[in-house]
C-alpha cells in the first residue's frame, strides 16, 4: 500500500517559519515504514510547492492514502490539499490530522467534501490502523480516535488513549524530505521533541488538550540515541528542542545533559521552557552540553494578565530566570502575548517595558490568538467577540477578536512600535554580531525589516 504525507503550504502572505522537519508527519512516517508501507512526503513548505504543482506531483505517485497535517493557519490549505488530492487520484482516501482539527473535526467534514477521515490528537496508532483496515478490506468507521462519515452523517468516535511507552517510538522519518531545501543560512536545524503533554493549563495553548495533562518522557539515552543517530546520518550539529517545556523535570533535563558530555558530543541546541522550571545550576549544566539559547514563555510584566492566562508565573520568577540564564552565558528569547482578553494599553506597555527592562537577546510579540480547542476561544466565542473565523489571519500578527479596551488596529501599532524600540535600539546589531551565523543572520535581516517599516511609516506609506 502507497501512502503520501503532505505537509500543506502556509497561505500567501503569511509568517512563515523557518523550515524543519514537521515532526507530526517524520513520527507518523516513521511508524508506518517500521510496518512496511510504502511511504513518501510532498512537503509543500520545503517545496515551495503551490496547489496546482502539489496536485501534479500528487497524480504522478497515485497513493492508496494522502495524510495531511494542518496548524490552524494553514487548515484552508489544508482543506484545498485535500481537494486536489481527490481531483488527481479519485480513489484515494483523504486523511487531516494535526491540532486545529482535533478540535475542528466535524466543521472540517463539513466544509470539505474531499476529505474523508479527521484524526484527532496522537496520529500514529490510528493511522495505522486505518492502514491495516484498508490493506485488509475492512471498515474503518469504527477506529478510536477518528471523526469520519457514516450513513451520510458525521460520526466522532471515541478518542484513542495516548501512547504510554514514548521509547517504542522510531525516530522521525527526516530521510524522506528534502534535507538541503531545509537549509537557512547555511545550516540544517533538527527538531527533536522528548516529551508529551503538559502540567499546566495556560488559556492561550492547545498542548495540554492534544496530548494531555500528564507529561510523558523518553529517556534520557533515548533522547541522545536520537541525537547520535542524526549525527551519524546526516551530519547534523544543530538541533532545537522543541517541548513546549524542556525542564519540567529538571533531573531529567540535567541527565540529557550529562549523557551529551558523556559522550563527548559537539553539538549546539536551544530549547523553550518556563521561567519556574530552572534553576541557576541547570542553566549551567545546559549551557557546558551545547545550549547557546533559552526561549522563555514571559508572556506578560502585568501579574493581573498573567493570571488571567492562567500561566502561573509572576515578573519575578521571569526576571531571576533571565538573570541566571545571562550569568551561565545562555542567550534569551522572550515570548510575550499581547492583546489578552481585559488587557488595557496601560497593561501592554507595562509588559513592553518589563521586557526592555529583561534585555533579552531577542523577543517575540504574539497578538493573543484563539485557537480553537482553547479556553481563550471559548471565551471570545461565548462573549460575541470573535470577529472572523478565516482562518488565514490566525497568524499571531494579526486581531481577530474584539476588545472593549483597545481596537485591533491599534494594537498592530503597539506591537509594531515594540518590535521597533527594541530591534532599532543603538548598539543592538553589534551586540549581536558573532552570536553564531545563524542567529546573526536571523537578527540581521528582522532590523532590516523593522527598519524598513519604520522609514514606511515615518513617509506615511502603508
Amino acid at each position: 500500500m502507497h501512502i503520501t504525507l503532505v505537509n500543506p503550504p502556509y497561505p500567501i502572505g503569511s509568517h512563515q517559519h523557518p523550515p524543519f522537519t514537521p515532526l507530526g508527519l517524520g513520527y507518523l512516517a516513521a511508524v508506518l515504514e517500521k510496518y512496511q508501507y510504502e511511504i513518501d512526503v510532498i512537503d509543500c513548505q520545503a517545496l515551495r510547492f503551490s496547489y496546482e504543482e502539489f496536485r501534479s506531483e500528487i497524480s504522478k505517485r497515485q497513493p492508496d492514502i494522502v495524510g495531511i497535517t494542518s496548524t490552524t493557519l494553514t487548515y484552508k490549505s489544508a482543506l484545498q490539499i485535500a481537494k486536489k488530492a481527490k481531483e488527481a487520484c479519485p480513489n484515494c482516501l483523504t486523511i487531516l490530522g494535526g491540532s486545529h482539527v482535533s478540535f475542528w473535526d466535524k466543521e472540517a467534514l463539513q466544509e470539505c467534501s474531499s476529505l474523508d477521515i479527521i484524526v484527532r490528537k496522537e496520529g500514529e496508532n490510528t493511522m495505522l490502523e486505518i492502514a491495516e483496515r484498508i490493506e485488509a478490506g475492512k471498515n474503518y468507521q469504527d477506529v478510536l480516535g477518528i471523526t469520519c462519515r457514516k450513513d451520510g452523517k458525521i460520526v466522532k468516535n471515541p478518542d484513542r488513549a495516548y501512547i504510554e511507552n514514548l521509547n517504542d517510538m522510531p525516530f522521525p522519518a527526516h530521510h524522506l524530505w528534502p534535507i538541503e531545501r531545509l537549509r537557512k543560512h547555511g545550516t540544517v536545524i533538527f527538531p527533536l521533541v522528548t516529551s508529551r503533554g503538559c502540567v499546566y493549563w495556560c488559556d492561550f495553548c492547545t498542548a495540554v488538550r492534544m496530548f494531555g495533562r500528564r507529561y510523558r518522557m523518553r529517556s534520557p539515552k533515548n533522547v541522545v540515541d536520537e541525537i547520535e543517530y542524526l549525527q551519524k546520518t546526516f551530519g547534523a550539529h544543530q538541533f532545537t528542542f522543541y517541548d513546549d517545556a524542556f525542564t519540567v523535570d529538571q533531573e531529567r533535563a540535567a541527565e540529557i545533559c550529562r549523557e551529551i558530555k558523556n559522550r563527548k558530543m559537539k553539538i549546539e541546541w536551544d530549547c523553550e521552557t518556563r521561567v519556574d522550571m530552572v534553576t541557576k545550576d541547570l542553566l549551567c549544566t545546559m549551557k557546558e552540553a551545547g545550549c547557546f539559547a533559552v526561549w522563555f514563555g514571559v508572556e506578560s510584566g502585568s501579574q493581573p494578565v498573567l493570571d488571567a492566562m492562567r500561566k502561573g508565573i509572576t515578573p519575578a520568577q521571569t526576571i531571576k530566570a533571565f538573570k541566571w540564564a545571562k550569568e551561565v552565558g545562555l542567550m534569551t528569547v522572550a515570548n510575550v502575548v499581547l492583546g489578552f482578553p481585559g488587557e488595557t494599553r496601560e497593561s501592554i506597555w507595562e509588559t513592553i517595558k518589563f521586557i526592555e527592562r529583561l534585555s533579552p537577546n531577542d523577543v517575540g510579540y504574539y497578538i493573543a490568538t484563539p485557537y480553537p480547542g482553547t479556553p481563550l476561544y471559548e471565551h471570545v466565542v461565548e462573549d460575541g467577540l470573535l470577529t472572523t473565523t478565516d482562518f488565514n489571519k490566525f497568524d499571531t500578527a494579526t486581531p481577530v477578536f474584539k476588545m472593549e479596551t483597545i481596537t485591533g488596529q491599534e494594537l498592530r501599532d503597539i506591537r509594531e512600535r515594540a518590535f521597533q524600540r527594541f530591534y532599532l535600539r543603538p548598539g543592538y546589531f553589534f551586540s549581536m554580531i558573532g552570536k553564531g551565523r545563524f542567529w546573526s543572520f536571523s537578527i540581521i535581516r528582522t532590523i532590516l525589516a523593522h527598519f524598513r517599516r519604520a522609514v514606511k511609516l515615518r513617509l506615511g506609506i502603508k
